[in-house]
């Protein structure tokens, strides 16, 4: 599903967030504190839009790592323009070829509702970051104002993945998958929960997009 759509996937991001996807990330990068010299591993990231958003941070990482399972997207990445050097690895998020306390950044863009075990994978994060080091998840979330979340589960389901098969003329049912993967994805509380019982300390969420958008935040002590 993820071949298929990685062509067209960061236009249809754009189109279907009204360019705001660009400040999530912004934000996202800002929370996690770069430090110069700091190694991010960045889990599930897709064709790099993340990657690239912590190369053109003002603190420069001293080395970028990607990870994801698909093939396609990996491969439609572009990275001309970054500064930083840059590694990409085809695996699993819930088995990283990463060694223990290897990173001083964990980051995942739209990926962790994604995970097989998302228990599993937040454990996996842990375990690569060295004592200190920060976790950053950018992920969508239910508003939690009722009102709010009639829209947004009416932009979600019927809106969104009408427009978004049209641009990328994807016939997979890919845009049908995310308002359903956003509805059953843990709530606000329930993710900083999960984040605790990993080993995650000073975790935090960041609402944003009226709560349609959240960062998490985290330190391995």
């Amino acid at each position: 599903m993820f071949d298929a759509i990685s062509p067209t996937y960061e236009r249809v991001n754009r189109c279907v967030s009204f360019g705001r996807d660009a400040a999530w990330r912004k934000a996202a990068v800002s929370a996690a504190r770069l430090r110069d010299g700091d190694i991010v591993l960045d889990i599930c990231c897709g064709t790099g839009d993340m990657i690239r958003a912590f190369a053109a941070a003002a603190s420069a990482p001293k080395l970028l790592i990607g990870v994801d399972f698909s093939r396609e997207m990996l491969s439609c990445g572009e990275y001309d323009a970054c500064p930083t050097p840059i590694r990409l690895i085809r695996a699993d998020g819930l088995r990283l070829p990463v060694a223990d306390g290897a990173v001083d950044v964990v980051s995942s863009a739209f990926g962790v509702r994604n995970f097989q075990d998302l228990d599993a994978g937040l454990r996996e994060m842990r375990r690569v970051l060295r004592g200190g080091g920060r976790v950053v998840i950018l992920e969508f979330a239910l508003p939690e104002n009722p009102i709010l979340r009639l829209g947004y589960r009416l932009y979600c389901e019927k809106v969104m993945p009408l427009a978004a098969a049209m641009i990328s003329r994807d016939k997979t049912g890919a845009y049908r998958y995310l308002p359903s993967s956003i509805k059953t994805f843990e709530r606000r509380g329930a993710m900083l929960e999960c984040l605790r019982l990993v080993g995650f300390e000073r975790v935090r969420a960041k609402p944003m997009n009226l709560g349609g958008v959240v960062v998490y935040t985290g330190v391995r002590p």
